[in-house]
């Protein structure tokens, strides 16, 4: 049964995945890094990031906008909030679904992979849209929307793991497929609230040898022990599980992370709009 909470993935104060959220901050700090760069705020713009979890991104845009700028983020988990401390950012427990803010305070709203946890995102953006100012921006950030690739070397085996995450993952939480796949409808979500669609792209988040310390650790420990994991095995056959195992098992002769031809590919897209 689909649940009628405001937070169908189960989201609570009190739930972390604080380290899932580092690593993959790290992990694509070098295309966030390019994108906030783009964005051409001009001093003392006021930025509120909208589900900050650990912060990376946050605390990015406080660097890059410099001392005169006011930067705001709010996450429902106070240990996201714990791990996201820093003298230049404000931090505040706070839900998505309910913005707590006066009309007109916004420059920029941020938002990645945040919009997919609300059981009314449209009412959110909403309310998103009334806290900008005149001429301010609700940039939203979503990853997967293109099927990842991990195992260049084998379509077949990435498209199992893949159709075993999805089904993991509606299991879990008592969603059906078009639960899941309505998150694809962003400009539409957008449209629907009012907001004036502008640019709309996907950057490819791509990596191959070598990898840096902050690739190694998401792949590793986000995605291999994660999100897959022993979790899987009941969802893939046991050729696909012993396939899965002989490519992401440190000690296994194949490992993927090792391979001179490790080439993996995700994407991120982007939707910016204004009021």
């Amino acid at each position: 049964m689909v649940s009628s909470s405001a937070h169908p993935l189960g989201d609570t104060p009190q739930r972390s995945y604080a380290g899932k959220l580092e690593r993959f901050g790290r992990f694509i700090a070098p295309e966030l890094k390019v994108l906030f760069a783009e964005f051409a705020l001009p001093p003392g713009a006021a930025v509120l990031d909208v589900g900050c979890g650990v912060g990376i991104a946050t605390h990015m845009l406080a660097e890059l906008l410099g001392h005169e700028s006011r930067v705001v983020g709010i996450d429902l988990s106070m240990p996201h909030l714990h791990a996201a401390r820093g003298a230049r950012v404000a931090l505040l427990q706070a839900d998505a679904s309910k913005l707590c803010f006066r009309d007109r305070t916004f420059d920029l709203i941020w938002s990645c992979n945040t919009i997919n946890h609300l059981a009314d995102p449209v009412q959110a953006l909403r309310d998103m849209r009334a806290a900008l100012r005149p001429g301010g921006r609700i940039v939203l950030a979503q990853s997967g929307f293109l099927p990842e690739m991990f195992f260049a070397w084998d379509a077949p085996l990435d498209d199992a793991v893949r159709s075993a995450c999805h089904l993991y993952y509606r299991e879990r939480y008592g969603l059906t497929l078009d639960d899941t796949a309505r998150i694809r409808g962003l400009v539409g979500m957008l449209q629907r609230a009012e907001l004036r669609v502008g640019r709309v792209r996907t950057l490819v988040v791509e990596r191959t040898q070598p990898l840096s310390e902050a690739d190694r650790a998401y792949f590793e420990e986000t995605i291999f022990r994660g999100s897959w994991g022993e979790r899987l095995r009941p969802y893939l056959s046991p050729a696909q599980w012993q396939a899965l195992r002989n490519n992401i098992e440190p000690a296994a002769a194949g490992y993927c992370l090792d391979r001179e031809d490790f080439h993996h590919l995700q994407t991120l897209t982007v939707c910016e709009a204004r009021a």
